[in-house]
């Protein structure tokens, strides 16, 4: 009988994985203790509830009775949520890229001796191989992996033993370089290389949103008057929007397009994507009073708080696929939406389905991906859009994956708290979701990782819910003028330095696995440059250098790579021109703070924080002195301008 565990556990990656007919562990020391035993390779299987290709290898591979035999017989298999677990995901992508010399993704299959020590890494493994394509299908490789294992291959654990001693090698960083502006001209070099001038973006097919590029571009341009990183942001923003990538009938950003012009997604929509392209979008408005963005922005917001929320806390993720069809929910056939625009009485129908991109052939396997041409307005877009919404109505709703997580929430609240600055009411959901997230994830004075919404957390935080939740918080202080926020904000950045801080570096997990964070930008925005503005500024409230120090520690030991490839850190270098050109603390009552906010959020100058100090006015000052006070806060813009470096 197959005894497959997965069934008590909470995630619900495993959860979708529980009735396999591999006999799965979870992560534990029971199963690599019956390695040893006796004496089977094992392997690691990492994934994630609403990653396509994970469904495919689970349909193709892990439901396929002959791979579920070998595995069976010959293997330790090990399930591991990497949302749920992001220190182990972490290790094996470093392995990974050791293995490979590239970065890997999900599904993550790792193979490791019976003693634990990784061998061989790969991403998706079909059953057999692909025409074309080089390499063992799984059921040769597993096959062979087995009987190696089993002849005490000296090779496979010689290599073993190598790979297991680079990974135990401690990096360390090359010389300081000088933090200095010119480095902005190298990140516009890289950028522009990257970019891709037809449609936007900074790929070519597959495309990301690359939001932290885009926001740093946002920084530049504001500080620079830029032309080329304007155009890049207008663009790339605009291109996005025109729909599949993003869904113009419920809202919300998909994960990725497969194609060139942002058009065919993997429909999976992530909280991190939406959380950062909210304040992208808000920030841009603000930049350059596109009300279009504005209007993208909350669309992002209402769509997570009405499908993806559940008393006022963030699910994590859905899923790209509907009872196993990608994309089923989210496309349309052409008699369908015909049909639905004669049936209310619209007229030139033709010409409507030609402009919402709806053909007989489709532009997705048949179907239509509802998407404009351009961005000039369509007038009746705003009643089709519910009509469209109808018919999804009549549809499964894809997997929501209800994980809480501290960091990806935090994104997303910190989020909210910006588009409050000009929407109040996004201010008010941003406190209703940043209390039901210190509930839920920061108990008895433990901060957590995750747990499922009707669930106790079990795993403790990592550096990146420090990182996101205090920058939360400090956005939460900066919109409200509560001194709780700053409180919380500097006891919990004083937790993350003891725990997480080593000489410049930051780790990113400190207990089973001790992994280095990156630095660099990848899925989404690097916790430690997060943290490194978190330092600056509690350095700047408080007044206090010790923040600071540790701030530009940080970008010292980062600064050698950051100085030669600043396109992989563009919010580390948003956090080396704030060092390099200082905050300004603008001072006045709280009532004139919250009467003023969208005005002093539209300040061209890109930092800028916020204290009240019971006085009507407004007193401009650095971290050391103030220069300026003016009732009138029209002259702020000016002062700014006349006292930045």
């Amino acid at each position: 009988m197959i005894h497959n565990r997965l069934a008590t556990e909470d995630s619900p990656y495993l959860q979708q994985h529980k009735n396999n007919p591999v006999a799965w562990f979870a992560w534990c020391d029971e199963a690599f203790v019956k390695a040893k035993e006796q004496n089977k390779p094992i392997f690691i299987s990492i994934g994630y509830s609403s990653c396509h290709w994970c469904h495919v290898m689970e349909e193709q591979v892990f439901e396929n009775l002959e791979c579920a035999k070998i595995l069976n017989d010959s293997f330790i298999c090990i399930k591991v949520d990497r949302e749920e677990r992001p220190d182990i995901d972490k290790y094996y992508q470093d392995v990974h890229m050791l293995l490979n010399r590239r970065p890997g993704g999900w599904p993550t299959s790792i193979f490791c001796t019976p003693n634990n020590k990784p061998f061989y890494a790969a991403t998706y493994i079909p059953p057999h191989p692909l025409a074309g394509q080089q390499g063992m299908g799984f059921i040769e490789l597993t096959s062979l992996i087995a009987s190696k294992v089993a002849e005490n291959d000296p090779k496979l654990f010689l290599n073993a033993d190598e790979i297991q001693g680079f990974l135990q090698q401690k990096e360390h960083p090359k010389e300081a370089t000088v933090l200095k502006e010119d480095i902005v001209k190298n990140f516009l070099l890289q950028a522009k290389n990257n970019y891709e001038t037809k449609y936007g973006g900074f790929s070519v097919a597959p495309k990301f949103p690359h939001a932290t590029t885009l926001d740093t571009l946002l920084t530049i341009d504001a500080l620079y008057h830029d032309k080329a990183a304007h155009a890049m942001i207008k663009t790339t923003l605009d291109s996005m929007v025109l729909g599949g990538l993003y869904d113009l009938v419920d809202g919300g950003f998909c994960r990725y397009s497969v194609d060139d012009k942002f058009l065919v997604p993997h429909f999976e929509k992530m909280l991190y994507d939406n959380a950062l392209l909210c304040k992208v979008y808000a920030k841009s408005y603000l930049a350059y009073k596109n009300e279009h963005h504005l209007e993208i922005a909350k669309e992002i917001a209402d769509f997570w708080e009405e499908f993806m929320s559940e008393e006022n806390l963030f699910y994590s993720a859905s899923d790209a696929d509907t009872e196993g069809i990608e994309g089923e929910y989210f496309v349309y056939t052409y008699a369908e939406v015909y049909e639905a625009l004669a049936n209310a009485g619209y007229e030139d129908i033709e010409i409507m389905l030609d402009e919402l991109s709806v053909t007989h052939h489709g532009n997705f396997e048949g179907k239509n991906i509802i998407r404009f041409e351009d961005l000039h307005p369509l007038p009746y877009f705003a009643d089709v859009k519910k009509i469209l919404a109808k018919i999804r109505t009549q549809r499964t709703y894809p997997f929501r994956d209800k994980k809480i997580q501290t960091s990806w929430s935090s994104m997303m609240i910190e989020s909210l708290f910006f588009l409050g600055s000009i929407d109040a009411n996004y201010k008010q959901k941003a406190i209703n979701a940043l209390e039901a997230l210190m509930a839920k994830l920061y108990v008895d004075g433990v901060l957590y990782h995750t747990a499922l919404v009707d669930k106790k957390p079990k795993v403790e935080a990592f550096l990146e819910d420090y990182a996101f939740l205090i920058s939360a918080l400090l956005s939460a202080y900066k919109a409200t003028q509560e001194d709780l926020y700053l409180i919380q904000a500097q006891r919990l950045t004083n937790k993350a330095l003891e725990d997480f801080y080593n000489n410049s570096a930051w780790n990113f997990s400190i207990n089973e696995f001790v992994t280095k964070a990156e630095a660099t930008d990848s899925t989404y925005t690097s916790s430690v440059s997060v943290m490194v503005g978190n330092l600056l500024t509690l350095g700047a409230l408080l007044e206090d250098e010790k923040y600071t120090h540790f701030a530009f520690k940080t970008l010292e030991y980062n600064s050698y790579e950051l100085g030669r490839r600043p396109i992989y850190y563009p919010h580390m270098l948003q956090q080396m021109l704030r060092y390099l050109k200082k905050d300004f603390i603008i001072k006045s009552s709280k009532e004139q703070l919250h009467i003023n906010s969208t005005k002093l959020a539209s300040l061209s100058y890109p930092f800028v924080l916020h204290k009240n100090n019971d006085e009507d006015g407004f007193l401009v000052c650095s971290t050391t002195s103030c220069f300026s006070f003016t009732e009138d806060i029209d002259t702020l813009e000016d002062i700014i301008n006349s006292l930045k470096r």
